[in-house]
């Protein structure tokens, strides 16, 4: 008689059997709903026969069994099913964002259509009789002749024979796993909707399920608007060791219930910021400077080591990284902001083909994973259940058992999805520019049970798109570097990027260069002309890419300081030490500078030159300001004469109090920096930060005729040589015809 299997018998009496119910957001992708601590849901669920009826409904794996009960096999008379391929089912989740498969939902991630092409070859391959007809006349032909006649006749029937491929070896290989629809719809056609940005509490909380003990946390940043991508206080957040500070005794990192988790800091896509590896690796000292100023009063004596300037497209240290990952094995989450290129990191980082690899003295195993009590009974049962039945079947039905319990159904309080199998070349995540195109985790294991690599769904990072024309919203990604265009703003002109967003100096303003790294367009004009643009009421709008009504909303995102003296940097060989070598202090002028940042677009680099005195300048101070003394009007000798009638005797009115002397430290002792007011949608979406010096970095090319050691020779004085030449040359004949 047929045994039952214990995972069926404990399904059904837990009842969770596959039936049909409403699918809602499943819990990793929003694990706020649940208001029960984990321990105590697995605690009931090992404890008790029949579960809870829960307040949220939660999605299940059990929306692919419907789709495969309502499709009917594809019967064709030319084409048959081969035994080698057996009736597939939907994936657990889209290889592409992770979403769970669902068919009752076309709207949202992880649906697929029956009826397309490749899901329906998967669910029933279908392959045809790719044998050559050349090979049956060949076969037909050597069962008729006899074969010593051939080989007296000279034919090699051996090397005949050899020639013809058997029918089994030129059967089509098994169908590849698909896409869900929105994958599909994103890969090929570059369009779709962005899918629900979880919270930084849901990503602490998935973390903290990690079945490792040592779990590494890599942070992306985006090197187009870095640091606007940073998280604030994620080591915080995370509840990670804390960073190591200047002092040389501190830890590098402790246990935390049982876990071990650490941070590194990784910027992607630095290849935006300068044209080669040399270039990047010297702005090193800036990231680290710019990032420690953005951690605020906790990141002023700490030790950006674990700090990485990558880039995926160039490859540039991603080996590198990619051999730090391996070695430290556990568990590395990809953690970071929509958009930042955690999954175009995710593929140039992932250590594939690792799994021959002979296991070193030091490797981490599967056995340090850490065991749910529910797990644990679960392979109780099975261990109990193959020592019951017979010694010949023993092997065979503990490993179907194994397997059953690596296939079953998804825990519905889990937080992250079980792990796929370990291969050597794994399907990698879609790679998209559209923001929020990871759905929910998605777990890729590494060789010999090393670890594995965890690409998590991005943080909501800006909600700028959403006042831009919807074919203009694939602009603002900045996908290659940019070359910008120097622009001068005079006083009286404005610089507007996209149409929407207006940079004005403050009055009196210097004259001011710009240079855009943006990849929308950028350009100068009018300050009265600009702000007609902006808000959308001038008669050109040519040029503004905003949806009609974002002009109402606009407002001033800040008023930013050129703080920074970049005087050194911009003035050449005046204070080169191999050259003239003067000191800043020397010279009669100063360069400032800052950079606006645009978040997810890039920045706009902003140069100004000021005379030093004119910098230094002592300004006037508020008391003096405040106490205006009225204009006397000057009397006529007949007044003054008629006053002294009146009241021989009045004094003169007592002076004026001297100002008091200003403090040293009041805000007035400030230099005058040149100010720009930066006006956005909303007031939002700008910062600033210190100035990189890009356009010296990413300056237009040299061409061939620029490359001249001197200008064209002009051909004025060819023309006087020629005329005296054939002077010389007549000379000589009217002395002839003179004589």
């Amino acid at each position: 008689m047929h045994r039952v299997l214990s995972s069926r018998w404990l399904n059904s009496a837990l009842n969770i059997a596959e039936h049909s119910r409403g699918v809602e957001l499943p819990l990793f992708l929003c694990p706020a709903v649940n208001l029960v601590s984990r321990r105590q849901r697995l605690g009931a669920v090992a404890s008790s026969s029949h579960v809870q009826p829960s307040q949220w409904r939660v999605q299940r794996r059990c929306l692919h069994a419907e789709a495969e009960a309502q499709t009917e096999p594809i019967q064709s008379p030319s084409r048959s099913t081969p035994e080698l391929y057996s009736s597939q089912r939907l994936p657990r989740q889209c290889r592409g964002c992770g979403a769970l498969s669902q068919t009752s939902f076309p709207n949202q991630p992880g649906y697929y259509d029956l009826g397309r092409k490749a899901v329906r070859n998967y669910l029933r391959p279908e392959t045809t009789d790719r044998s050559r007809h050349e090979d049956k006349i060949y076969e037909d032909a050597l069962k008729h002749f006899d074969h010593k006649q051939l080989q007296a006749k000279g034919v090699d029937v051996e090397a005949l024979v050899s020639s013809i491929v058997p029918p089994e070896t030129i059967q089509r290989p098994p169908p590849k796993v698909p896409l869900c629809d929105r994958c599909h719809v994103l890969m090929h056609n570059h369009s779709g909707e962005s899918i629900y940005h979880p919270s930084i509490d849901s990503i602490k909380d998935t973390i903290l399920e990690s079945p490792y003990k040592y779990n590494h946390v890599y942070h992306v940043l985006d090197a187009a608007d870095f640091p606007m991508s940073l998280l604030p206080q994620i080591h915080e957040i995370l509840n990670m060791a804390p960073l190591r500070t200047k002092n040389r005794r501190s830890r590098a990192g402790k246990y935390y219930g049982n876990q071990k988790t650490e941070l590194s800091f990784v910027i992607t896509r630095c290849d935006l910021l300068a044209p080669t590896k040399p270039q990047v690796d010297s702005l090193f000292p800036y990231l680290q400077e710019v990032l420690r100023d953005a951690l605020g009063r906790t990141g002023r004596h700490v030790r950006l080591g674990n700090l990485i300037a990558v880039s995926s497209k160039r490859s540039w240290w991603t080996k590198e990284l990619k051999e730090d990952i391996w070695k430290r094995a556990g568990a590395g989450w990809m953690v970071g902001k929509a958009n930042v290129g955690k999954s175009q990191l995710f593929e140039a980082v992932f250590p594939k083909g690792r799994m021959e690899m002979t296991p070193s003295k030091h490797q981490i195993t599967v056995d340090m994973h850490a065991k749910t009590p529910l797990d644990q009974e679960t392979a109780a049962a099975a261990v109990e259940k193959a020592e019951i039945l017979p010694e010949v079947t023993r092997e065979d039905e503990v490993a179907r058992e194994i397997e059953n319990i690596e296939e079953g159904e998804l825990d519905e309080y889990a937080l992250l999805p079980p792990a796929p199998k370990e291969t050597n070349y794994p399907e990698m995540p879609l790679v998209s520019d559209l923001p929020g195109t990871t759905a929910s985790p998605i777990r890729i294991p590494f060789g010999n049970g090393r670890g594995e690599l965890i690409d998590l769904p991005g943080l909501e990072r800006t909600t700028l798109e959403q006042y831009v024309k919807a074919e203009h919203r694939l602009s603002l990604i900045m996908r290659s570097r940019i070359v910008p265009e120097q622009m001068t703003l005079t006083p009286g002109r404005s610089l507007l990027v996209g149409g929407f967003i207006r940079i004005t100096p403050r009055e009196p303003a210097p004259i001011i260069l710009t240079y855009a790294f943006t990849p929308i367009q950028a350009h100068v004009t009018r300050t009265d002309k600009a702000i007609g643009i902006q808000n959308q009421t001038g008669e050109v709008n040519i040029e503004n890419i905003a949806v009609p009504g974002t002009g109402e909303k606009t407002k001033l995102a800040g008023s930013f300081k050129l703080e920074w003296d970049v005087t050194k940097q911009r003035t050449g060989p005046l204070t080169r030490k191999d050259s003239i070598g003067l000191k800043v202090e020397q010279l009669p002028y100063r360069v400032l500078s800052t950079d606006i940042l645009i978040e997810g677009v890039g920045w706009v680099e902003i140069t100004a030159q000021m005379r030093t005195k004119d910098l230094f300048k002592q300004k006037p101070s508020r008391e003096a300001e405040a106490v205006e003394e009225p204009q006397q009007k000057e009397l006529t000798a007949l007044e003054r004469l008629e006053a002294l009638a009146e009241d021989p005797k009045r004094k003169r009115a007592p002076p004026a109090p001297a100002p008091a002397p200003v403090s040293e430290n009041t805000e007035e002792d400030e230099p005058n920096w040149p100010i720009v007011d930066v006006y956005s949608p909303e007031g939002k979406y700008i910062s600033c930060r210190k100035p990189m010096n890009g356009w010296l970095l990413n300056k237009p090319k040299v061409s061939a005729a620029s490359r001249k050691s001197r200008p064209r020779k002009s051909m004025k004085g060819m023309k006087k040589l020629e005329k005296k030449r054939r002077r010389e040359k007549e000379a000589p004949s009217a002395a002839g015809s003179a004589s």
